[in-house]
This record gives structure tokens, sequence and C-alpha cells, in this order.
């Protein structure tokens, strides 16, 4: 247990003052030291504050006043975030914090969690929020934020709020309280893309991969994954990458759910990383329910993977347009690259016991890559489907081929 632990109350004590006293008392009744910084930007508050909202816009560069004066609330709250990143990464290197937690609306979520996404993967970071339930991603990033759905909104206190917020409370008490675990690794670090339905190759990849002394970790492509494992590329260490789940790029050709942008995928490129591409997972679309894909891609094939995702199918032309766009990514590549095409299929839902089976089109994507692709990048075609055994050894030999060397 860490000795005399502290965690950092993010809040506007403006309009939040009752109930984050209520979630400072909390916290302190469960042996943990509350420091308040005031991300506020109206009036002076009357209350306990070890951090005040002039310091908070010091540490920004700028006045409270002159925050106050810009007249835009956006760029208010940016100036305000901008302060408030700066001092908790500083309390953090100090390791006068242990934990971080906030309440807030929209705007103060927008405060904290700026700061939140910067500190280390693994320090508590807990946000109650009203928002919480909705789309988080603007707010999560890449980071490991615990976000807590107020329910109520956070406006004085009441039966339901406190209930929330005694549980958000002890939550971060009790993180901050742990002692960290002790990661010790030597071992070369290979990244790994996946989704459920390349889970059979992914498996046998990673097997492979860790009794040759190497540690892998998987990245869940489903909209967050991709950027998540192409940040870790970007902070350097990484001795190789296995990209086998595209569905991310496919999606944000044709209008999926997974969609991560245009750049997904260009960090082992611009980075030089070694990497092996394994063309995984761009069989299908990912939507919403069934009737809403049915609207949103009318005539097609469908499969309900879940209540929540259906999967799409994709076709000649969607799978032409993939291949043109990794022609863009992957043709400046400077590192060892190579790209593998498993000609049997792309996922468990293309293949002879799923039910979006295209046999036709593997050979026709593999043909459109070769004309996008320019010719120092070599492509391999094998006659498997990406689960099969043989498949996975191939690229897995291939990954440990490139680190290697």
């Amino acid at each position: 247990m860490i000795a005399n632990p502290t965690v950092l109350l993010i809040a506007a004590m403006d309009t939040k003052a009752e109930p984050a006293n209520y979630l400072r008392d909390t916290i302190e009744s469960q042996g943990v030291s509350v420091m308040i910084l005031d991300s506020g930007i109206r009036g002076e508050p009357d209350e306990r504050i070890d951090i005040t909202r002039h310091q908070v816009a010091e540490a920004a560069g700028t006045s409270l006043q002159a925050i106050r004066d810009l007249g835009h609330e956006g760029e208010a709250i940016a100036a305000m975030a901008d302060g408030t990143t700066k001092l908790s990464i500083e309390l953090q290197k100090q390791g006068r914090i242990h934990g971080v937690i906030s309440l807030a609306g929209s705007m103060g979520t927008v405060v904290a969690t700026a700061a939140m996404r910067e500190l280390p993967i693994g320090f508590p970071k807990v946000m109650i929020s009203t928002i919480a339930s909705g789309y988080t991603r603007p707010f999560v990033g890449s980071s490991d934020i615990m976000m807590l759905h107020s329910i109520a909104d956070v406006a004085g206190l009441n039966s339901i709020l406190r209930k929330v917020l005694h549980s958000g409370g002890c939550a971060v008490a009790g993180m901050a309280k742990a002692e960290p675990p002790v990661v010790a690794n030597d071992k070369p670090l290979v990244v790994v893309s996946n989704l459920g339905i390349t889970e059979q190759c992914c498996t046998v990849v990673r097997h492979r991969l860790e009794e040759q002394g190497f540690e892998v970790t998987v990245f869940h492509a489903n909209g967050s994954g991709g950027p998540n494992m192409d940040e870790v590329i970007r902070d350097g260490g990484v001795a190789a990458v296995l990209d086998m789940a595209l569905i991310e790029i496919g999606d944000h050709l044709g209008g999926g759910l997974f969609d991560t942008g245009p750049d997904r995928g260009r960090a082992a490129v611009e980075t030089g990383t070694p990497t092996i591409i394994a063309t995984g997972c761009i069989d299908v679309f990912a939507a919403g329910p069934l009737e809403d894909a049915k609207k949103r891609f009318p005539g097609r094939r469908y499969h309900q993977h879940n209540a929540a995702i259906t999967a799409v199918r994709t076709d000649e032309s969607d799978l032409k347009r993939v291949a043109q766009h990794l022609g863009k990514i992957y043709n400046d590549a400077s590192g060892p690259f190579q790209i593998f095409v498993p000609l049997g299929g792309f996922s468990s839902h293309d293949s002879t016991e799923g039910h979006l089976y295209e046999p036709d089109l593997p050979p026709i994507f593999a043909r459109d890559l070769r004309e996008a692709i320019a010719d120092h990048i070599p492509i391999e075609t094998l006659p498997y489907h990406i689960n099969d055994e043989a498949f996975a050894i191939a690229i897995a030999d291939a990954v440990i081929d490139i680190a290697r060397k």
C-alpha cells in the first residue's frame, strides 16, 4: 500500500462545489488525502481550494481575466484545459498525487479528460460525467480513463448522485492506495491488431511469438484499438508490427462504425517500424443493429454478429477502394515491410463455415492490391484462410524474421 496517498480532484468550484465537497469527503473517509484544483472560470468561490483558477490560468500562460475577456466559451475552456493539464502532469511527475478524479458536465469533462489523457497508463483516472453513457471516444482517446455516468446532473446533491459519487470516490481511493505493479520487461515488443473474427489466427501467432521470446500486445480493432496501436508505435520501442485486422480502414472508406479516419496505419510507415500486413477483416463493414444496417447499407448481405453489431459484406468495388487506399499509405514505407493476402478468406465470416463467404473476391483483391502497391513492397499470396494454422505460422515467422533483422 502507498503511504499517505493523495488524489487530485478537478472541479469547477463555482458550479460544482457542493457535489465536489461531498466527493472530497468520501475520498478522505477512505484514508486518502484530496487536493482540489478549481477549473472554473466565473466568480470567486469561497471554498477550500488547493490550486486556484488563477493558478490554472497562469499555468496556461495567461490570466483568468484574459480568459474571461475572450468572450468565447470554447477558447476559454481550451485555455483552462491547457493549464489543468500542465499542472496535473507536474504534480504526477513530482509524486505529489497518486490518482485523479473529476465530476462535471460536458465542459468540465473536456477540461479534466484533457489532463487525464496526458497522464501515464496505469495512473488512476476517474471521470464522473453526465455524458459518460454517450459518445466517449473524444474524451477517453487512447488512455485508460474510467468513465462513470453520473445518472443525474452534477448540480447540487440528491440521493442518486450521492450513490454515484460515493462509488467513484471509493474507486479512486482504492486505486490510489494500491502499489502499482512492477513491470520489468526486456523482451522485444510486437504489437498486433485483431478482431474476434480472426481470433484463431491471432492465438497461434501470439503463442509462436511468445515462445520465441517476444512480448505481444494485441489491440482490438473496434474503432479505438487501431489508433491506440498507432500511438504505441509512434512512442517508439516497438520491435515489429503485425497489422492483421484492417476493418477500421475499410470502415473509414465505406462508412462503417469502426471508422478511425484516414491516417490509420501510417504510424508504422512514418516511423520505419518493421511491419507485416495481413489483410484480414476487410470482408465486412461494421454496422449497428440489423435494421439500422439494412438502412445504411441497402441491398447487401448481412450477418447479425450480436444485438448491437451487424457485419455487412463488402463487395468487389469496396475491396478495390481498400487496395487503393493501402497503396497511398504503404507505398511510402522505408522500413522492412511485407504484405500477406489469405486467398481462402479474410475472416471467420468469409469462410465455408461463415455466413458471408465470397471465395472469388480474395484473388480479385490480390490483383487490385498488386496494382496499387509499389514494386519495392513484397506481396505474398497464400492459398489459406486467414484462420488456418499454416497462414498464422507464415505471418508469425515473417514477424520474427523482420524483428530480428
